[in-house]
């Protein structure tokens, strides 16, 4: 154990205005980072700088749009240690046959798109120190077919397989690449049902097969943890943190 952890570290956090995102940015900034916080709320925002006592860098706007992720890494200075992708929107549990061209669109560029472009943009740089963590978030929902609607399903699978190449490619240059996949947090994300088919075929498992809600503090000590030098041996992995679920 290395304490503090992040000592004279920078770290980006997406999402970090609620929910997993917020309380990593908390964490991180309490065991020494500094934390460049980027949510799509500004308001949020200044309500997590005003609660972090360490240092914290504060970009608002959509991740989906090229010119947040370049303001997200020009915030980080000369130096990017390591990336929480955190950020991510639900579908509405639609089906295959009822994906409509919007959703699936908009989830694949928050969920997938976004998070390959801040990924891209920190790798030269950590390539260069020969040192680098990405952590990305994934869901129980890109380990199975049976815990969201398809746009969602199919983005965090998307996630999984990002997430192992990129730590094949670069973990020999020094950068490790892993993912956490939760199962419910409570968070602010919308998940509404807009379909009745997936109200009738999902409705019935996640009665009976889905854990309790997990609290964000238990995403955000996994996620620092694999940003950490404690992982140090630790690249490639999707490490379900979804109270059991995936053992079901």
């Amino acid at each position: 154990m290395t304490d503090p952890r992040f000592h004279d570290q920078t770290v980006i956090v997406t999402g970090a205005g609620s929910g997993i995102g917020r309380a990593t940015a908390q964490r991180l900034a309490a065991e020494g980072a500094t934390v460049v916080a980027v949510d799509v709320s500004a308001e949020r925002l200044r309500q997590v700088a005003a609660e972090i006592s360490g240092r914290v860098v504060t970009v608002d706007g959509d991740l989906s749009d090229q010119l947040t992720v370049d303001r997200a890494v020009a915030a980080a200075g000369d130096r990017v240690d390591g990336l929480a992708n955190i950020a991510g929107i639900m579908d509405g549990f639609e089906p295959t046959a009822e994906i409509a061209d919007e959703t699936w669109d908009r989830v694949f560029a928050v969920n997938v798109t976004a998070m390959m472009r801040l990924t891209r943009a920190v790798l030269p740089g950590m390539i260069a120190r020969g040192r680098g963590a990405i952590v990305n978030v994934s869901s129980e929902a890109g380990l199975r077919g049976s815990a969201a609607g398809t746009p969602y399903t199919v983005s965090k699978h998307a996630v999984n397989g990002f997430t192992r190449s990129t730590a094949f490619f670069y973990t020999p240059k020094g950068v490790r690449c892993n993912a956490v996949a939760p199962g419910p947090v409570a968070t602010n994300i919308e998940a509404p049902f807009r379909s009745a088919w997936a109200q009738e075929r999902l409705g019935p498992l996640m009665q009976t097969n889905i854990p309790a809600l997990a609290q964000p503090d238990a995403l955000a000590a996994a996620i620092t943890w694999l940003l950490s030098d404690d992982a140090s041996d630790v690249s490639g992995a999707i490490l379900p943190v979804d109270g059991g679920w995936a053992a079901v």
